[in-house]
């Protein structure tokens, strides 16, 4: 942590702007006496979501002395909504007070430059120091402790508590809870939905009718029966035969599920984010950085590694991990494998011939070869800061941070996620265009269907299947007509929470 010496006020937060988790706009001045942790954060930015661990555990072992709030200073267009950050809030399970800086005025007022960036202010109001990136608890734990030491002797500490409303408490449970991903098996009559807030797997009928629960609801890493396993936050899954493979992607982990012996099984990972980037070895050995979606081809599990901005592959057979494309530097830059920069790829899919991802931070649609002296290129997109919603060829797409995609001969069908879209993309033409919805975000269907910011697809037949996340629902749409239906599972007994 950089200390700020001598140290100097911190901006007033401007008045005007919306506010989350609180009821009411907060002023530093009222909050005299407490030390105040301001994170500058959007809701997209994977490093954004690993520093909030950090600063719940130190919001739970400074309860008295510590409040932290959240300025959200957005980089996409769609995350700029106040509804949609109370979303993130909601599915990130943000329990401190979120401003909205709609137009950067705060994020300008502090002289900020990247996201992640931390201010530590004094009980006085003022800057004690800050930091950029991850990995903040440590330096913050001690700086804390340092100030509670400096100014208790200065009888300046104010330990009442500060009781303000959360947005989960105006929530009623869903049988369905920020659903991330889905895939479909056909042959079985079964959808595999990643219930990604309820920390389950939902096993479906492709006509609803709910067959199984896998995971206990619980937040945690355990092994074992489905009603005792436990999962946080997972994404993307990958079917072969009766083995079921899950990103578990909050505890950095891959999980098989053993449908025939109902077991769950961790084979990578051990609940730690990794801090070394390019750390191959043995599954369960080695630390994962945020497995966001997966996809097997020939015995290899292939792995959307968000976290470090590559792809990784598992072998099948003797367990063993390695990165399969990225640097681990984040852009778009394509060329070989190994020295290709990726930004925060979050879905795969495969036409047999080519592993195809759409790599989030940088908007764009690109493929990877599966050989280990193969390329990576763009297919649609152009660069970190290029987005927007413009169908096209090639660099001249614009996309928002889609997050999935999966294959439909001859195309690739991509959840344009801040779009509220599903996209159509010829890769052999680079060419995309819209398949469905308007980009207006909402729940509606028919023939003119609204979403809010879809993160997961699948085929069966004839049938899309969309994980409509901010929906928490499954929405069904028929490629032939494109009319769209909302999924009814049932019974919805079945889906409440484990006794």
């Amino acid at each position: 942590m950089a200390e700020s010496q001598p140290r100097v006020r911190a901006p007033e937060f401007p008045a005007g702007l919306e506010w989350l988790n609180t009821g009411r706009p907060l002023k530093i001045a009222e909050l005299r006496g407490k030390i105040i942790a301001v994170d500058f954060w959007t809701y997209c930015c994977i490093n954004c979501m690993h520093i909030l661990p950090d600063l719940k555990k130190l919001e739970q072992k400074y309860p008295d002395e510590l409040v932290v709030i959240g300025v959200h200073s957005a980089k996409f267009d769609g995350e700029k909504q106040t509804e949609n950050i109370r979303q993130a809030v909601l599915r990130y399970d943000i329990e401190h007070p979120v401003v909205n800086d709609l137009n950067m005025q705060v994020w300008s007022q502090w002289g900020v430059h990247a996201w992640p960036t931390v201010f530590l202010l004094d009980p006085e109001g003022k800057v004690s120091g800050y930091t950029s990136g991850e990995g903040i608890f440590e330096p913050f734990d001690r700086a804390i402790q340092q100030l509670i030491h400096e100014f208790d002797a200065k009888g300046l500490i104010d330990r009442k508590p500060l009781h303000l409303p959360l947005e989960r408490d105006k929530q009623s449970r869903q049988p369905l809870s920020f659903p991330g991903k889905v895939i479909a098996d056909p042959e079985l009559n079964r959808l595999f939905i990643a219930d990604s807030s309820h920390n389950r797997i939902v096993v479906a009928g492709l006509d609803g009718n709910v067959q199984e629960v896998i995971g206990s609801g619980k937040k945690g890493l355990s092994d074992g029966a489905f009603e005792a396993a436990s999962f946080d936050n997972p994404q993307g899954m990958a079917l072969d035969g009766s083995l079921l493979y899950v990103a578990d992607t909050d505890n950095h982990a891959l999980r098989k599920v053993d449908l025939a012996n109902r077991t769950v099984e961790t084979i990578a990972g051990n609940g730690k984010q990794a801090s070394i980037h390019n750390q191959g070895g043995p599954g369960k050995e080695i630390e994962l950085n945020s497995p966001w979606d997966l996809v097997i081809h020939q015995n290899r599990l292939y792995i959307a590694m968000a976290g470090p901005h590559q792809l990784w592959q598992m072998n099948l057979t003797d367990g063993a991990l390695r990165p399969h494309a990225g640097s681990g530097r984040e852009g778009l830059v394509d060329g070989p494998l190994r020295s290709a920069a990726l930004a925060q790829p979050s879905g795969l899919a495969t036409d047999g011939a080519k592993l195809f991802f759409v790599d989030s931070e940088v908007s764009a649609v690109r493929s990877a070869d599966f050989s280990s002296d193969g390329r990576v290129e763009t297919v649609v997109g152009l660069d970190l800061f290029e987005f927007g919603d413009r169908d096209g060829v090639g660099p001249a797409v614009r996309l928002q941070h889609p997050l999935g995609i999966t294959w439909k001969a001859p195309f690739l069908l991509v959840a344009d996620t801040y779009n509220n879209k599903i996209k159509q993309v010829d890769p052999a033409m680079r060419r995309c265009t819209t398949l469905l919805g308007s980009g207006e975000e909402g729940f509606q269907d028919g023939d003119s269907p609204r979403f809010d910011e879809p993160g997961g697809l699948c085929v069966a037949g004839d049938r899309l299947f969309i994980a409509d996340t901010n929906n928490h629902a499954i929405r069904v749409a028929d490629l032939e007509s494109k009319s769209v239906s909302t999924l009814q599972l049932k019974p919805v007994e079945r889906l409440k929470p484990r006794e």
